[in-house]
């Protein structure tokens, strides 16, 4: 297996741990978010499910193009992501929601880039 093959498989890896977490959020938020941060409020599942909904659309279509532009656009999406959370952490409720979305989208827009496949690949 070649180095690009390699990258092509981690970044699907990725993507499919991406794609799970988004279809738990899209179709269980109540059960996600119980269990990931107790203090959200329920009436704001809504906010789950949208969050839901642009995982599992982000990362299927890395799932289908696994190619560095793919990769960097998403990664891009992610970075945003995690900077809008800083300032919703100093709101109680919604700090332990933003602290762990923030933080795995910001993994993911660090993590994304740095295993995809080489633009020559």
């Amino acid at each position: 297996m070649d180095d690009d093959t390699a990258r092509r498989d981690l970044t699907r890896a990725l993507a499919g741990a991406g794609l799970l977490a988004g279809a738990a959020l899209l179709t269980r938020p109540g059960a996600v978010t119980t269990a990931v941060a107790p203090t959200f409020p329920r009436e704001r599942l809504w906010i789950a499910r949208v969050l839901g909904a642009r995982l599992v659309a982000q990362h299927a279509l890395v799932l289908a193009a696994p190619e560095t532009a793919v990769v960097r656009v998403a990664a891009a999406v992610d970075g945003l992501h995690a900077a809008s959370m800083l300032p919703v952490l100093a709101f109680p409720r919604y700090r332990r929601f933003a602290l762990v979305t923030g933080a795995l989208a910001a993994a993911y827009a660090v993590l994304g880039p740095a295993m995809a496949p080489s633009e020559r690949g």
